[in-house]
């Protein structure tokens, strides 16, 4: 039998233990942390609707309607006109002929995978690709390749050694196999763009299937919030697979994956993530509803979180804070190893600010760091007490700070 205390220990002593903290408050910018009141820059509220009084009031009349929970499955008994509509709405949002929901971000990755590869078939990620999608592969049993952080001269040298294609939906025994290629939208660690249409060039030229996990992207980029996608232009001709969540910048819970009728059918049929759970309550569908309006009305979100942005980097390139570079809501300020990472997230604790440390195996080894990220509700006297305490962590100055390139 496994000596789970000694493999406890041995993670204590490598600054690797996670703890939870007890947050009493809705997701926002200040909220009280273990009774104590801080400022929070680790949430993933960016555009600030998680408490909107609209989105609160939606859910509430939902929960009057239809209760607070759904009862059973999707395709049991599920599946109510909230779910629906959502669906729909954000269709007409991403200008994609059919969403499915999904319970999380999580499930949503692994139906997909599941559902399109198996057995002889063969995914390429990302090497930071967030963990969803490589364990998709895996319990797909498909042979998974995973290429450096955007390295598209790598990615290319596998696609030649392996061959196959896109197949039909899903793969069989009679046709191809089936060749996916997954990534991240935006990066969750490092903050950073895919290189899309490189990568969607790439999954042409090789007749594979190219998958965007647009988390971090959905709600942020694009015209009206619609993401990495529409950022570079690309549509679904490109990226004939795209994944969403709502629990960030849509600020409620759940995820989405667009596509063509064909595909969605598919996963109805096949993604296992999807069949065997409980749908997400209707009010919580009627809320996020409520909060896409918002979204895609509202675009002074978007660009007060561009300020922000800017504004920190700026401020972090004047004080020579050692920064990865990103020009999304995460910033990530590279620490090195865990044990000076968990420091400086004490110190801004110690403060009043929480900003998380992120640790192996989250990160590579050696890329300990603070991940620093935006909301809309952030003040300007609220970035202005986090660069002055950035700025008083020990040895911070003595990294080297990283370019800033425009994707």
């Amino acid at each position: 039998m496994r000596d789970l205390r000694s493999e406890l220990g041995r993670r204590q002593a490598a600054h690797l233990y996670r703890r939870r903290r007890l947050v009493a408050e809705a997701p926002g910018p200040r909220l009280t942390l273990d009774g104590r009141p801080a400022i929070a820059f680790c949430t993933n509220d960016y555009l600030g609707l998680a408490r909107h009084p609209k989105v609160v009031a939606a859910f509430q009349r939902g929960a009057d309607l239809y209760g607070v929970g759904s009862g059973s499955a999707h395709l049991v008994a599920g599946h109510g006109p909230e779910h629906q509509a959502l669906e729909e709405e954000l269709a007409d949002f991403l200008g994609r002929p059919r969403v499915l929901l999904f319970s999380t971000g999580y499930m949503a990755n692994l139906g997909v995978i599941q559902a399109l590869a198996g057995p002889g078939d063969a995914v390429f990620e990302d090497k930071l690709n967030h963990a969803s999608l490589i364990d998709g592969a895996l319990l797909a049993r498909a042979r998974l390749r995973r290429y450096p952080h955007g390295d598209l001269a790598a990615l290319r040298r596998q696609l030649a050694s392996h061959g196959g294609g896109m197949g039909n939906l899903p793969s069989t025994a009679e046709n191809a196999a089936t060749t996916l290629i997954a990534t991240d939208g935006v990066f969750s660690m490092d903050g950073d763009l895919a290189p899309l249409p490189e990568l969607a060039a790439s999954a042409r030229a090789a007749g594979a299937w190219l998958l965007v996990d647009d988390a971090h992207g959905i709600g942020v980029l694009g015209r009206e919030g619609r993401g990495s996608l529409d950022h570079f232009g690309l549509g679904l001709a490109d990226v004939p697979i795209l994944v969403g969540t709502l629990g960030k910048a849509l600020g409620t819970f759940g995820a989405f994956v667009a596509g063509e009728e064909d595909l969605i059918e598919t996963l109805i049929q096949s993604a296992r993530s999807y069949i065997y759970t409980t749908a997400p309550p209707p009010a919580l569908a009627a809320a996020t509803r409520a909060s896409l309006a918002l979204a895609r009305r509202e675009d002074w979100r978007r660009q007060r979180l561009q300020a922000l942005i800017d504004r920190f980097c700026d401020g972090a390139a004047r004080l020579n804070l050692p920064l990865l570079p990103s020009l999304t809501p995460i910033q990530p300020l590279l620490a090195g190893s865990a044990e000076r990472a968990l420091a400086w997230s004490q110190a801004l604790e110690n403060r009043g600010l929480l900003v998380i440390a992120i640790r192996p195996p989250t990160v590579p080894v050696g890329s300990a760091r603070l991940r620093v990220t935006f909301s809309a509700l952030h003040t300007d006297q609220d970035l202005e007490r986090l660069l002055e305490a950035l700025a008083e962590l020990p040895g911070v100055q003595d990294r080297e700070p990283v370019a800033r390139t425009v994707p």
